[in-house]
């Protein structure tokens, strides 16, 4: 190992979590598990909101007041170097944490991503000049920091637009506009700014899928992919579809012949060295795809979770390996997976879930993982909604039946009392 910032020798990583939520907890005890690392957090929350079985695997822990801000992570990391004799990796999941984390690396001296090969990935309207420049197959886009700009963009590109925000994750504050009356609208309520611009693509009609993948010395190293049913978009547009992600057994078929050779050429062009991304991309008529936009971090929404089922691999401790020991043995596809998110009908909070005995009696033995809602649960402004379901079966077609299954018959009922 090689020395780290002040001289380390041994393996010392320093995890950035802002805020200690279930899914980076995950990620963390991973990191901590690894034989012969020794692990710090700094976070925004307190060190107590770590489980103790946890706390005990942790070389250190600090805690910042801003946990994205990269002058607090650069003097959390140079005091935990200090403290532990070194630091070897600065490591972080959270999209919105990869700029401030490369700049951290780079003023500090630390392997991996620096920040202007993150602000590729980060800057959804840089990304897709990158992907004009390069050739690489993606919608026509625009940025606009003024109601006129917002215009003349939608002028260029043609009604429907897509309208987000140009470092958004998740489809967090994405929408359609489709028409001249719904354009005046929000250029009227909520138009576009120089501190708040807004990134407008054309819509891409077309089967929408992630492309999840591992690089290692600027190739791609392993992939995984997965057809949203529906689109993001159309679930936001629709609070009652659930929305369901499939994983097929099987990924080896010409159809996907173009994505993997365009998701290559994206992730060279955006500069990825070595590290997981998570890649939306449209399968267009004659096999044509488009690519929607790729992070340099591992996949939200349980897909990560979900990785692992269809792989028999634990796909956390694949990623910690990955960004701290520079060690990666790509997993095989083993099974078909699938995931439904299910949301609430109507507003308020959750009142009750039906329909979950009859799922039970057919599909019980695909079910693999689940988080149900529960009572008083408030209303999720999210498209994974109030609570998941998980399946893994050896047959693409019987996974994907019970996904349609369980969207028909599963209904989370809200009440505003």
């Amino acid at each position: 190992m090689p020395a780290g910032l002040y001289g380390a020798v041994v393996p010392t990583a320093v995890f950035v979590a802002p805020f200690l939520l279930d899914a980076t907890v995950r990620f963390i005890d991973a990191a901590a598990s690894l034989p012969g690392v020794r692990l710090a957090v700094v976070s925004q929350d307190p060190e107590e909101k770590l489980p103790q079985s946890l706390r005990n695997k942790l070389a250190a822990h600090w805690r910042v007041d801003d946990g994205v801000d990269a002058a607090q992570i650069a003097g959390a990391t140079s005091a935990l170097a200090r403290h532990l004799g070194g630091v070897d990796r600065l490591v972080g999941m959270l999209e919105q944490l990869q700029v401030p984390l490369g700049e951290v690396r780079d003023a500090l001296h630390l392997p991996g991503m620096g920040a202007e090969v993150a602000r590729n990935f980060r800057d959804k309207s840089r990304m897709k000049d990158v992907f004009t420049a390069h050739g690489v197959p993606c919608a026509r886009h625009g940025v606009a920091t003024s109601a006129g700009q917002a215009s003349s963009i939608t002028d260029q590109l043609g009604l429907p637009v897509v309208v987000k925000p140009p470092a958004g994750a998740g489809a967090h504050g994405t929408f359609r506009v489709d028409s001249a009356d719904q354009l005046a609208a929000w250029l009227r309520v909520d138009p576009p700014t120089a501190s708040e611009p807004a990134l407008l693509e054309e819509l891409v009609s077309g089967a929408e899928h992630s492309f999840d993948s591992v690089c290692v010395g600027g190739e791609v190293a392993w992939h995984s992919i997965s057809r949203y049913q529906p689109t993001p978009l159309e679930v936001l547009q629709n609070p009652w579809i659930q929305w369901a992600v499939l994983l097929p057994r099987s990924i080896a078929g010409h159809e996907f012949d173009a994505i993997r050779d365009g998701a290559a050429r994206a992730l060279r062009a955006l500069g990825m060295d070595s590290g997981f991304s998570h890649m939306e991309w449209f399968l267009l008529n004659e096999g044509r795809i488009a690519i929607s936009e790729v992070a340099a971090r591992p996949p939200g929404a349980q897909f990560t979770s979900l990785l692992s089922y269809a792989h028999d691999a634990d796909m956390y401790t694949v990623w910690a390996r990955l960004e701290i020991l520079g060690e990666f043995d790509p997993p095989q596809r083993r099974h078909a997976v699938g995931a439904v998110y299910l949301r609430g009908q109507g507003h308020g909070v959750v009142r009750g879930v039906h329909g979950l005995e009859t799922l039970q009696h057919e599909l019980g033995d695909l079910v693999v993982e689940a988080r149900l809602p529960h009572e008083g649960q408030p209303r999720s402004e999210s498209y994974e909604g109030e609570g998941y379901v998980i399946l893994r079966g050896d047959d693409t077609d019987t996974v994907a039946a019970a996904l349609r299954r369980i969207s028909e018959v599963a209904i989370v009922e809200m009440s505003d009392d």
